[in-house]
C-alpha cells in the first residue's frame, strides 16, 4: 500500500508544481517523475534547513517544494 501512496503523492506534487510554475502539467508520467524527484530534492533541502514534516500532508508539501525547485532549475537551463 505504501508504494501506491507514494505514486499518488508524486503525481499530485508534480501536477501542483506544474501549476505553481505557470505550466499546464506534463501528463501523468512526467508529473509522477517530477514529483518523485521533487520529493527527494525537497526532503534533502528541507533536511539541510532542519525542517522535517510527517504524514501525508507533510510529504505532499515537501514533494511540491522540491518539484518547484526542480522545475525552476530546468527553466534556468532551458533559457541558456
Amino acid at each position: 500500500m505504501g508504494i501506491i501512496i507514494s505514486i499518488l503523492i508524486g503525481a499530485l506534487a508534480g501536477f501542483l508544481a506544474g501549476r505553481i510554475m505557470k505550466g499546464a502539467g506534463f501528463g501523468f508520467w512526467v508529473n509522477l517523475l517530477v514529483g518523485i524527484v521533487g520529493g527527494f530534492i525537497g526532503g534533502n533541502v528541507l533536511g539541510w534547513l532542519g525542517i522535517h514534516w510527517g504524514g501525508i500532508i507533510g510529504s505532499i508539501v515537501t514533494s511540491v517544494i522540491g518539484a518547484v525547485i526542480l522545475l525552476w532549475v530546468i527553466s534556468l537551463i532551458k533559457k541558456k
